[in-house]
């Protein structure tokens, strides 16, 4: 009689086993799963904060070599806006629409007169309110 008891009893051991091991392995695919999207999110992150940079650079360039354009001339009695759209960018930087906002200060040292440049980039990817939306935004100031 007891035989039949412990041959009971082992397979609810053994079932009891499996459950646990099946819950041990939803767990870790859940883990895992949420270390992945957190993963791509840091690439978007960094690819958004070289967006940025290359909006930065685009209006650097605009105002310090290419002063007689739009962007410069728009710039030097007040702010002005720029987008870049998405797609413009090459490579992994295409999906990002990129802002770059420009406002100038005239200033003066010891008489000569300068301007002073406040650039600010933003660059972002998604919609807004979903929770793939990345965006980064530096801001510069530049004095030729």
């Amino acid at each position: 009689m007891k035989h039949k008891i412990q041959k009971g009893f082992s397979l609810v051991t053994a079932i009891f086993l499996l459950v646990v091991l099946g819950g041990l392995g939803a767990v870790m695919m859940t883990f895992f799963t949420a270390q992945q999207q957190s993963s791509a999110l840091d690439v978007l992150g960094s690819r958004a904060y070289q967006a940025a940079r290359a909006g930065i650079e685009w209006g650097a360039y605009q105002v310090l070599r290419n002063s007689g354009g739009a962007f410069a001339l728009g710039c030097q009695p007040g702010p002005t806006t720029q987008t870049i759209a998405a797609g413009t960018l090459a490579g992994t930087l295409s999906g990002f629409e990129v802002v770059v906002v420009c406002s100038s200060i005239p200033y003066s040292e010891d008489g000569v007169p300068l301007t002073v440049y406040q650039l600010t980039s933003t660059a972002s990817q998604g919609a807004m309110g979903t929770p793939d939306r990345v965006e980064r935004q530096i801001s510069v100031t530049i004095a030729p």
